[in-house]
């Protein structure tokens, strides 16, 4: 299979975006499982798991939805990968535990892992930008706001009550303070570091 066609286990991803019950509930009724075990056996509990599944899930749709993922590898392998790391990043930032690695379970292939990288460092991103966006003026965060939903720019500049140039240059210099907070940040650094 070449890198850039889609596994068959897309139509997971399409049945997230498509809000497909069936195959959803399939996602779960197959997988959940394992990280519920894999959660329990490293200082969590049934519940901790379920959360970690939703927000797993969660982050996938958005991917998908936002980017448009195309999964390259068992859908299997990527998503208990990152159910592994939310919880391991959990353990880290919260309870600083031991945790037990079964490398059974660990051992996954190389284009789960990379799938799951790029998935990883997309919420990272996403995080760092909205810890920044509200680190803005109100005003600017309208403006960028509403030129990523609207798109089109003379829609928006009605909308707010202001001429096009007006509205061009200043979600120029909005986007520019953004950016440099963005940068700016530690978050961003140790992103970018690794």
């Amino acid at each position: 299979m070449k890198e850039s066609e889609p596994h068959e286990d897309q139509r997971y991803i399409d049945a997230l975006l498509n809000n497909d019950s069936v195959l959803v509930r399939e996602i779960y009724e197959k997988w959940s499982a394992k990280v519920v075990a894999y959660i329990k056996k490293n200082n969590g509990d049934e519940s901790q798991a379920r959360d970690v599944i939703q927000e797993t899930l969660l982050v996938i749709y958005r991917q998908a939805y936002e980017k448009g993922l195309v999964l390259t590898c068992p859908f299997e392998a990527y998503f208990f990968l990152l159910c592994k790391r939310r919880w391991l990043n959990y353990l880290k930032e919260n309870h600083r535990k031991e945790v037990t690695i079964d490398d059974e379970l660990t051992s996954l292939d190389i284009a789960a892992e990379q799938v799951a990288d790029s998935t990883e460092r997309y919420e990272l991103k996403s995080k760092i930008i909205e810890e920044q966006l509200n680190a803005i003026s109100e005003k600017c965060r309208e403006i960028i706001k509403l030129t990523l939903e609207i798109k089109s720019l003379q829609t928006v500049a009605e909308k707010l009550g202001v001429t096009y140039a007006y509205l061009r240059k200043k979600k120029s210099l909005c986007m520019g303070r953004l950016t440099e907070l963005v940068r700016g940040s530690n978050a961003f650094k140790n992103l970018n570091d690794q």
